[in-house]
């Protein structure tokens, strides 16, 4: 937070910062940067289907995407860390516009790499949206850090409008290229969100951020940290190994693109409408019990989706598991704002979601091949595993009683 200077013998009382201005326009932008992981999300599996040499790389964009989002979180936050977050999120706003430009030009030329290669510049851009939540912590108190946060993922049930009708609405502008104006209209989307940005006042990095605090090897042992992270992989590892499946499933049992693009709409508001309560479910039963809920909602999306594979299957799956994904990635990102000193925030919140997008790719390069060659069902059994994996470390967790580590005012 910061105050304004006053003069005393004016009279005038000093008005205190609260943030708030900034937390809704972090949201805002949350909602135009979502919808570039929408656009791409609808399209990446079917345009990789169509530009592909061959159908068991169709998935290879969304893969290659999350690729992108894994190694460019790191180098964002040493951007973030040594020249505000500002500055992060313009470069990456501008890497959004550039994916719509690149995106459709593949499109046009029939080019599968340079169409890869856009997608990479996609996931960066959206390494930076995600990074978003944190910065809205930094601007107010800690005791509304996660309603802070939880108020700009519910930015994102914007995104779940946008991006959808976006590639309904010009998916056949240009002919006879599918999907070309679609990708320039993004492009549109991602420079709007720049010029909002512009007027968000993140506090500039200190000195002691600068130097970086305890080594990043003592921090990550801590039994709270290892949690975070193993719940905030499972969540986001599981919600993108099946969202990025189902638009493709979808077309392989013959449901239509329009089935497709609303069944990823109401996912994606699943997604992000709960962030309007989730930060006060979080302050009053803790985080690790919405992580918790999250996961249980996880497990029962893919246990839906076992039983048919009507439109009403697939979209009760979608919707259930963009709820349990919002309990369980919101309610980690909470349980990694207490692990760190305010000077180690920037360098602990890049760890982290450089170790959940990391994982995330794995899942969503494997997606796409199991979908093709086992099929849906076997994307949906293989899903719980990994929340038993997630349900054991909440365990875990509750047995060690670690104290979170001390908060800046």
């Amino acid at each position: 937070m910061s105050q304004m200077n006053a003069d005393p013998a004016s009279g005038v009382v000093p008005a205190v910062r609260s943030g708030d201005a900034d937390v809704w326009k972090l949201a805002v932008a949350q909602a135009l940067g979502g919808a570039n992981s929408a656009v791409v999300y609808a399209t990446g599996a079917i345009v990789g289907n169509m530009l592909a040499p061959s159908k068991a790389l169709a998935t290879l964009p969304i893969s290659i995407f999350v690729v992108g989002m894994a190694v460019c979180t790191l180098p964002a936050g040493a951007i973030a860390r040594r020249h505000g977050r500002r500055a992060a999120f313009l470069t990456g706003t501008g890497s959004g516009v550039l994916v719509g430009l690149l995106a459709s030009l593949a499109v046009v030329r029939g080019s599968f790499w340079l169409f890869c290669a856009a997608m990479f510049l996609g996931g960066a851009y959206a390494a930076v949206v995600l990074s978003f939540r944190f910065a809205a912590a930094d601007c107010v108190p800690a005791a509304r850090r996660p309603r802070a946060l939880s108020t700009v993922m519910a930015g994102g049930v914007f995104a779940g409008v946008i991006g959808p009708q976006l590639v309904t609405y010009t998916m056949d502008l240009w002919q006879p290229h599918l999907f070309a104006a679609t990708y320039l209209a993004q492009a549109m989307v991602a420079f709007l969100s720049a010029l909002i940005l512009l007027g968000v006042h993140v506090p500039m990095p200190t000195a002691a951020e600068v130097a970086g605090g305890r080594p990043l090897g003592a921090i990550a042992r801590q039994p709270r940290f290892i949690t975070a992270v193993i719940c905030g992989v499972v969540s986001y590892t599981l919600m993108n190994f099946i969202m990025t499946a189902a638009p493709l499933a979808m077309r392989l049992c013959g449901l239509s693109q329009e089935s497709s693009n609303l069944g990823l709409q109401w996912h994606i508001v699943a997604m992000y409408a709960p962030g309007f309560f989730t930060g006060w479910l979080i302050t009053r039963f803790g985080a690790p019990r919405v992580v918790a809920a999250g996961l249980a909602l996880t497990a029962a999306s893919a246990a839906i989706g076992l039983t048919g594979i009507d439109v009403a299957h697939f979209w009760l799956t979608l919707i259930l598991l963009g709820v349990g994904w919002n309990f369980g990635f919101v309610g980690a990102s909470a349980l990694v704002l207490e692990c760190y000193r305010p000077e180690e925030r920037t360098r602990v919140q890049s760890l982290n979601d450089f170790l959940v997008f990391g994982t995330m790719a794995v899942g969503s390069f494997s997606s796409g091949s199991l979908l093709t060659t086992y099929g849906w069902n076997t994307v949906l059994w293989i899903s719980f595993l990994p929340l038993l994996i997630a349900g054991a470390a909440l365990s875990w967790k509750a047995k060690t009683h670690a104290p979170p580590a001390k908060q800046g005012p």
